[in-house]
């Protein structure tokens, strides 16, 4: 009985007789060679010492997201801009009741205030410059009229009324800070504030993300003792903070694990951490009490399911990305950004978003208007809730 020879054939082999057969292999060859290859190859010679990605805490939950109540999801038709062309990344809002400025810090290094008193004018003031390479994140007003900042290079900072700076911490137990984030004040006069990483800046607050290791901290310092206290380590991208109404807890932002947190700075559970709302639509940045039972949680970006949870869930595609990113710059794909509202207790009321919007990183409702801020954008926006309930209601 005579033995059936077999051979495999190679995508460039003439005896392939179908020239589109052929033609087809030979391009996903060249497919893999030029595409493919090189990254496989990089996996083994190129090897970050820094970098090591890992996965994601066991209790995250890659799939859920929480029922919103009520979205409105085109707010750009009605979004009003407020000094256009004159705030270069007004990341934080801070609002001055009695003189009607609103503050904010810009990417030029400039603490910028706007004049809210003759609506629909905007005369946006330069305040104070912090420094040239300086870089203003979290802004809010102190007990005396002075202005808190939270500096991604500087530090903690205070600003007082007759603009000079005073450099309050940039460091604890030992550990500089790698990126001073969001913060509030405590009626006490205690300050809170966020360490969003410790190992990457803001240059590099993706690596950060991507990484997937708890680098963050949020701390505590007290003017009258000039102390600083880590209250809470190992955190992911620790970012906005926000006081209870009552003092006796606050409200804090982990962007990469979208949840906020409760940490209880009194009372019988004092110094514990207990959830406050997770699984949100998009990454968390800063959070605001408006003063009347809601919080407001800026979306930096929606959660995209299809990317977003396969890349988190394998470390080595996080690598994959790293290493591409050293060579090409990688689209980072951010979209339907907006502003969330929730009560005293984390349940969510409503969504304000827009599928043209990205990385809106603070939202402050101040009467019937909630301004909103960005780290990218030339301007401030702002929309009338009362316009925007009757036309978008879902």
């Amino acid at each position: 009985m005579a033995k059936q020879s077999s051979s495999s054939s190679s995508p460039f082999d003439p005896s392939i007789s179908n020239p589109r057969a052929r033609n087809h292999c030979q391009t996903l060859v060249l497919i893999f060679l030029i595409f493919f290859l090189p990254i496989i190859i990089s996996l083994f010679l190129y090897q970050p010492l820094s970098f090591n990605p890992a996965p994601l805490p066991h209790d995250y939950s890659y799939e859920a997201t929480i029922t919103i109540p009520t979205k409105h999801n085109k707010i750009l038709e009605l979004t009003e801009r407020i000094g256009d062309g004159f705030l270069e990344g007004p990341e934080d809002l801070a609002y001055e009741s009695e003189t009607r400025y609103l503050y904010t810090g810009c990417a030029d290094g400039w603490i910028k205030r706007i004049n809210l008193v003759d609506d629909g004018k905007f005369e946006v003031e330069n305040w104070v410059r912090i420094g040239e390479h300086s870089r203003p994140l979290g802004v809010v007003l102190g007990l005396k009229g002075e202005l808190i900042v939270a500096d991604a290079y500087e530090g903690l900072l205070k600003v007082n009324p007759d603009k000079t700076i005073e450099l309050l911490t940039k460091e604890a137990e030992g550990v500089k800070f790698g990126l001073t984030d969001c913060l509030d004040v405590a009626n006490d006069g205690t300050i809170y504030f966020t360490d969003a990483s410790y190992k990457y800046n803001l240059e590099n607050y993706m690596l950060d993300t991507l990484e997937g290791r708890p680098y963050g901290r949020l701390m505590s310092f007290n003017l009258s003792t000039n102390q600083t206290v880590v209250l809470v380590r190992d955190l992911y991208f620790a970012n906005g903070v926000s006081m209870a109404p009552d003092q006796n807890s606050l409200i804090f932002c982990e962007t990469p694990l979208r949840r906020c947190k409760r940490y209880h700075i009194q009372g019988e559970k004092k110094g514990t951490v207990e959830n406050f709302v997770e699984n949100l639509p998009g990454l968390p940045d800063n959070i605001r009490y408006d003063g009347e039972s809601h919080y407001w949680i800026a979306l930096l970006t929606e959660k995209r399911p299809a990317l977003w949870d396969v890349i988190f869930k394998y470390p080595i595609l996080r690598k994959i990305l790293y290493i591409i990113e050293q060579f090409v710059t990688v689209p980072k794909s951010m979209k339907n950004s907006g502003v969330l509202s929730v009560t005293l207790d984390g349940q969510p009321v409503a969504l304000y978003s827009d599928p043209a919007l990205d990385l809106t990183t603070s939202g402050l409702k101040i009467g019937n208007f909630l301004y909103y801020g960005s780290l990218y954008k030339s301007y401030i926006s702002r929309i009338d809730l009362t316009k925007i309930e009757a036309t978008h209601d879902e």
